[in-house]
Formats: structure tokens, sequence, C-alpha cells
């Protein structure tokens, strides 16, 4: 009888939602799979392998992480149709790692609705980060208004009288982007910002938005787009210009493999970035331990996917945060606390990060890391040229 209570006890202390049972956390997410973002789909590829990693060494708690990853094509509406799937068709536990601004702030109104984790999101944009109408919600990036932040700090530290042209993707991304940089100039945007200039993923080249920005007399050029095709677009365009403004890029674009070889590395040398992750590609890291063990998880269980780009490595880690929310959860498996955990980490540092950048999630503040370190490209690698730049949250 005193082994049958204790059984007994141990089992109610268990508390599933969703998606859970004895053997099995059921998570969902959408991804590019397919259209012209799908390059950034590579994330959800390496997300799947490492869980597939974590389940043949016994999984969380003993139970198996069963991913289901739905292809969206980045399109706002299909990812609508599809979330709905997973939550209503398929019950699955929460919502993980969805790819993009525009596609989550379609969903996160429904998920909120629903009471939904919807947590580690891929995505950029401060209209995510708002606890008191989206509690349920939660991202694993820098905010893109931030990281533009970040580079207007650098820009009037350094080149005060910059003549800065934004060239941007005509979506909700490339709008924050530019946003954040005109917040961060200040009073200075007025005269430092001297023209802008849209494009359409779907257009064939920014040729001309180019010629039109050196046109201007810029001397600064920041390529606000998450598209690696049309990062490597414009720099090669700027290189067979002869043109030599200062060239910005954006954390994604700062992949050597996907937009830096493609664009010419002759043409980006000089090029600058914020960097917050240990770069494959970028030889400094090369005798890292942590760097050595992702190479070895990439080889092992990801071996079709290339090592070399962000997009695997941003995989890599969404994939160890959910793993690291999900043991902190340990029997109580409910959306409330999954909700609770992710958003209760202080001073996380994951092997992958740049050193003195750590993860700090509250309730009241989702942004999970404030810090960034600026960049000079070499022609092979990232060097770092100050410290650790702090941002503020203007949202």
């Amino acid at each position: 009888m005193t082994l049958f209570a204790a059984a007994h006890t141990a089992a109610a202390e268990k508390k599933y939602g969703p998606g859970v049972s004895d053997t099995e956390i059921k998570i969902g997410q959408t991804m590019p799979y397919s259209g012209p973002a799908s390059v950034l789909s590579t994330s959800g590829r390496v997300e799947s392998a490492y869980f597939k990693m974590i389940n043949a060494r016994g999984g969380v708690n003993g139970r198996k992480i069963n991913l289901l990853s739905l292809d969206d094509a980045l399109s706002a509406p299909k990812t609508v149709e599809q979330t709905r799937k997973l939550v209503e068709g398929e019950e699955v536990l929460a919502i993980f790692g969805t790819m993009g601004s525009g596609p989550n702030i379609a969903i996160a109104k429904y998920l909120n609705s629903k009471k939904v984790p919807q947590i580690l999101v891929t995505a950029g944009s401060s209209k995510l980060v708002d606890p008191k109408n989206l509690p349920w919600t939660t991202t694993f990036y820098m905010p893109l208004t931030m990281e533009a932040k970040a580079y207007a700090i650098y820009l009037l530290r350094a080149k005060a009288g910059a003549k800065i042209g934004v060239l941007y993707q005509n979506d909700e991304s490339g709008k924050v982007y530019l946003e954040g940089l005109k917040a961060g100039l200040g009073n200075k945007a007025a005269t430092m910002l001297v023209k802008e200039v849209a494009f359409d993923l779907t257009d064939p080249t920014i040729d001309s938005e180019i010629l039109s920005l050196k046109a201007a007399g810029v001397d600064t050029i920041f390529l606000a787009t998450t598209a690696p095709k049309f990062g490597a677009q414009g720099i090669r365009r700027i290189g067979e210009i002869g043109w030599k403004p200062q060239i910005v890029l954006v954390a994604g674009l700062s992949q050597v493999e996907s937009t830096l070889k493609p664009a010419g590395v002759e043409n980006a040398v000089g090029a600058i970035t914020s960097v917050f992750l240990k770069m494959p590609a970028d030889p400094q890291w090369d005798g890292d331990a942590a760097m050595q063990e992702y190479y070895k998880f990439m080889k092992e269980w990801a071996p079709g996917e290339p090592a070399g780009e962000a997009q695997s490595v941003s995989g890599y880690l969404g994939a160890q945060m959910l793993v690291e929310v999900l043991k902190r959860c340990g029997e109580d498996l409910t959306r409330e606390n999954v909700l609770y955990q992710a958003t209760h980490i202080s001073d996380l540092q994951l092997p992958m990060f740049v050193p003195g950048i750590k993860i700090n999630i509250t309730p009241e503040d989702r942004v999970p890391w404030k810090q960034a370190r600026m960049a000079r490209f070499d022609g092979t690698s990232w060097v770092f040229i100050g410290d650790v730049i702090a941002t503020t949250d203007e949202h």
C-alpha cells in the first residue's frame, strides 16, 4: 500500500498540457521552406536535427521532442492557416521559433487569445515585445530597432558627419530597421540621413537603387535587408561601379558563405556589422571549444546543411534554448509553466554567444539581450573594433 501511495503521488505531480504525454512533447512552428526567402528555412532543419540528437540521448526528462515544422513561404496568411492547423488539429504544446516578423505578428493575437505559448520566435519586430498585450509571446532576437540603434550609436561616435543612405526591403523588417536607425540618430537624423530607398523581395536586382544612392552623394550605406541574396547583390554592385562608401550590414548579412563570398570578399573589405554570435566561417573561433562542438553536431546530425551559415547557428541556438526551457519545466509541462520558464531566465551565457552577451528575460522585459559588438570585415574575418555596445529599447 505504501508503494502504491508513493506511485500515485508521483503520478499526480505530473501536469500535462496539450501535446504532452509520458513519452512525447509536441511542438509546432512554421518556416519558409518555399518562396523567395527559403534560404532562411535552414534554421528549421537544423532545429529538427538538434531535437533528433536530444531524442537519441533520451529526450528531455525522458520525453522525445516531436517538432512539427510546416511551410508558410514567409506569407502571413499561410502562417495563420498553418498555425491554426498546428494548434487546433495537432494540439501542440507551444509554437516555437516561427520565422519572420510579419508572420509572427499575424498569429500573435490568435495564439495569445488561445493562451498558447508563442516562444523564442525568430523575429526582430518590437511589436512582438509587448508583455502587456501579448503576454504569451517571447522572441529570441534583439529587436531590429535596437540592432539598428547600435549602428547609429557607432556612427555618431566614429563618423558624425556621415551622409547616410538606407536601402531597405519594403516589409516589416526593413521598415523597422529604418525606424530604429532614425531613432538612434535622434536629432542628427535630419542632417545625416540623406536618402531612403526601398525594394521588394520579388525584385530581380537592386542595381538601380544602388546607383540612386550614389547619385545622392551618400558616403555611408546601410543595407537593411534580411535576405542574403540582396545583401550580396548590393555589395557586389558597389564594388563593380568603383564606389567606396562605408558599408553597414545588418547582422543577418554578415555571413561569409552566403553573403560576402557571393558578393566578392574584396568588395566587402571595410564593411561593419554588429556581432553577438560566434560565426563558424570566422577563423578567430577555430580553436573555440563551443565552435568545435557545433561543428561536431553539424557533421553528425545535419550533414546536408551549411555549417558556415548564420541560419544554421541560429537554429542550433534556438533549439538549445527550447531544450533549456523544457528541462526547467520538469514534470509540469503545461502551457502556463512553459511560458513561466521562458520568461524567467537570468544571465544565461550560451556557448556560441560572444563573451559578455547574456540572455535575460523577465515577464516585464522580454528582450533577450541588449548588447552587441561592432566588427569590421578584413577580407577574411570580422575583427572587433570596440567594446560591447549596450542599447536601450525605445518601443
